[in-house]
């Protein structure tokens, strides 16, 4: 299949730097959510990240406005009927994907590929929610999905070969590089990554350094290019916590058990860039 029609479902980071990179690759995107607002702040957040571009000059100023031209933004999920891959980006809880699959599969005919941008939720589980299971899959993006090079396909366990075969091409298309793992809570990516961001929360919240310092061990002896506690607040921490209670739900090992400040920070809404508060603050 050459997919030419992308739909994009949640307006939110992800989804809109969804939506950019396939409008960069040429694709005509449809960008749905149900909240106005967050459609109006997906298109200023594409639009300042497709003028930076242009100002380092990795993008041409026509080449830009073609990209943003190509994405049209609708509050209602019928626009997506006639979309050939459908990409769900919406909060990483269970019930709301589950939802959002059916009514998706409801709108759309059963060619339409659809795909999940979940970080940790069982796409078999999803894909037994709606009907030619075959098409389902995982296509996990990075954050910023326009810088990170990675897209994880995870394959459900009823998604066929030709799925298959069609994500990973488009994700090339993208100019991203695909790494394919099998449908288990967390993946590769997170199964490896929240351990390590709730182990430095747990540091933080024993007291064994501050938040600054924890970062400059991880980032100055470790060589990642930004801190645990960092990354924690530009992932978002309601997110860290919602998969860290996916994976210690689905494999029952109390080494998934989130760390107990995670949790307050949550109750509290402290969530990180998105709320300007989380572990460092973020007002200016």
């Amino acid at each position: 299949m050459q997919i030419q029609h992308i739909g994009v479902v949640g307006a939110g980071q992800m989804g809109s730097g969804i939506a950019q990179v396939c409008a960069q690759a040429g694709l005509t995107v449809t960008l749905v959510d149900v909240h106005q607002a967050a459609l109006s702040r997906a298109r200023d957040t594409i639009a300042r990240s497709l003028a930076r571009l242009v100002k380092k000059g990795a993008l041409t100023q026509v080449d830009a406005d073609a990209s943003q031209a190509r994405i049209a933004y609708h509050d209602a999920p019928t626009e997506l009927a006639h979309c050939q891959l459908v990409i769900e980006a919406a909060t990483e809880n269970w019930e709301i994907k589950a939802q959002l699959f059916a009514r998706i599969a409801s709108v759309v005919n059963e060619q339409t590929i659809l795909a999940s941008n979940t970080s940790s939720i069982s796409l078999t589980r999803l894909a037994a929610r709606v009907p030619a299971a075959h098409r389902v899959i995982g296509m996990h993006f990075m954050n910023p999905v326009p810088v990170m090079p990675l897209v994880e396909i995870i394959r459900a366990r009823q998604t066929d070969d030709a799925t298959f075969a069609a994500i990973r091409a488009l994700s090339e298309r993208l100019g991203k590089t695909p790494v394919s793992v099998n449908d288990a809570p967390g993946f590769v990516s997170n199964r490896v990554l929240m351990p390590m961001i709730n182990e430095a929360i747990f540091c933080l919240h024993e007291g064994i350094a501050s938040a600054g310092d924890i970062d400059a061990v991880m980032k100055l002896g470790m060589n990642h290019p930004i801190g645990p506690l960092a990354l924690a607040d530009l992932i978002g921490l309601d997110t860290c916590l919602a998969i860290m209670d996916v994976l210690y739900h689905e494999l029952r090992d109390s080494k998934y058990r989130a760390c107990p400040l995670l949790v307050q920070m949550v109750d509290a809404g402290q969530l990180g860039r998105k709320t300007a508060k989380g572990f460092y603050g973020y007002e200016s």
